[in-house]
């Protein structure tokens, strides 16, 4: 993707998602372009990150009621789509979100953590791609797709357009990566040291 002054980023929520699958992405391009902004004060805001779901408002796991930013028609409009995991049982049966993860934008990367990776799968994102998700899930991604090359060994695998990430906090590691990849590495640095987090990078 080449490179832009700013980037719609949209995180699906929906029943039963992990917390910090859509909450550790949405501090880091939240953070990042705050960091930006003290940079440089008089650009337009780098990220803008949207909550996108079917209802106005989601049950995460433990029972955290989360409200949505918007609906799914605003997919068209994303340069960054994330899927976070969960319990993604009932979402994977529903044709018309597998089709709408399948069908974001060409320009949109699309990028899961944890079980999100199921979803990708599921709509093809993935197909003859490498790809990782949580541990305990490895197996049954292999077993459900073969035609995805399952990495059990890094946290996050970047293939190009389709991101992937291991298990809840991976997922941050992979936004900063995208961080990276879309606003350079300075400020991905600069975030993670605005959020005392420590990145681990891909060996």
């Amino acid at each position: 993707m080449q490179r832009r002054s700013h980037y719609r980023v949209g995180i699906f929520v929906f029943e039963q998602m992990e917390v910090l699958d859509f909450a550790g992405p949405f501090e880091v391009f939240t953070t990042a372009a705050r960091v930006r902004a003290r940079q440089d004060p008089d650009t337009p805001p780098l990220f803008t990150v949207r909550l996108l779901g079917e209802t106005t408002s989601v049950r995460a796991r433990a029972g955290l009621l989360v409200h949505t930013d918007g609906d799914l028609d605003e997919g068209d409009q994303l340069d960054l789509l994330i899927v976070p995991g969960g319990v993604v049982n009932e979402e994977m049966d529903k044709p018309h979100i597998i089709q709408w993860i399948q069908n974001a934008p060409p320009h949109c990367l699309v990028a899961s953590v944890c079980t999100g990776a199921f979803l990708m799968a599921r709509a093809g994102l993935l197909d003859n791609a490498r790809a990782t998700t949580h541990w305990e899930d490895i197996a049954d991604l292999r077993q459900q797709f073969p035609q995805v090359t399952v990495v059990s060994d890094q946290r996050w695998v970047d293939e190009g357009r389709v991101v992937s990430s291991a298990g809840i906090s991976a997922g941050i590691d992979m936004s900063l990566h995208l961080v990276e990849r879309l606003a350079g590495r300075e400020l991905a640095m600069a975030t993670a040291r605005q959020m005392e987090f420590d990145w681990t990078e891909a060996d």
